[in-house]
């Protein structure tokens, strides 16, 4: 198990564009702001990406990501309203990693991050439990739900 973070946009520019930083800017000036943050992310994900794997003793396989609804908007104006405001950014990296990903030759697995632990449970049987809160109590926090999820989510990929 490997625990590290990875710089998903460069330094200076907002993280989370749509939500919180294009509320005062018409729907043009919307839109090149977060086409400017999204080619930020590209460049930054892909250099942590690139990074990750030459630091890894084995090969990238798949990249497990919570799923986003398929036909999420990509106008930015629409974007920008509820009930799309508070997703739209977390959809934009969900998309750009999936992308990333393909590029390297990586199976790109989707989950439903609500029936996640549930499936890998399913497939874990009686190790269950000791599986996905086992890492707690042997690696120390941070281990928390999200990093349950996460793993769930590589379990039922595999």
């Amino acid at each position: 198990m490997d625990r590290r973070r990875i710089e998903l946009i460069e330094p200076g520019l907002p993280v989370a564009p749509v939500e919180h930083d294009t509320k005062l800017l018409d729907d043009a000036a919307a839109a090149a702001l977060v086409a400017r943050v999204r080619a930020s992310v590209v460049r930054a994900a892909s250099a942590s990406l690139d990074g990750l794997a030459a630091a890894l003793p084995g090969t990238i396989e798949s990249m497990s990501l919570r799923s986003w609804p398929l036909d999420f908007p990509d106008d930015i104006a629409v974007q920008r309203r509820v009930p799309y405001d508070s997703r739209a950014d977390s959809v934009m990296y969900r998309q750009v990693l999936a992308d990333l990903a393909h590029d390297r030759g990586w199976a790109v697995h989707l989950y439903d991050a609500k029936d996640v632990e549930g499936q890998a449970a399913r497939v874990l049987g009686a190790r269950a439990g000791e599986v996905l809160h086992g890492p707690r109590a042997e690696l120390g926090a941070p281990w928390g739900k999200d990093h349950r999820i996460a793993l769930a989510a590589t379990i039922i990929a595999r």
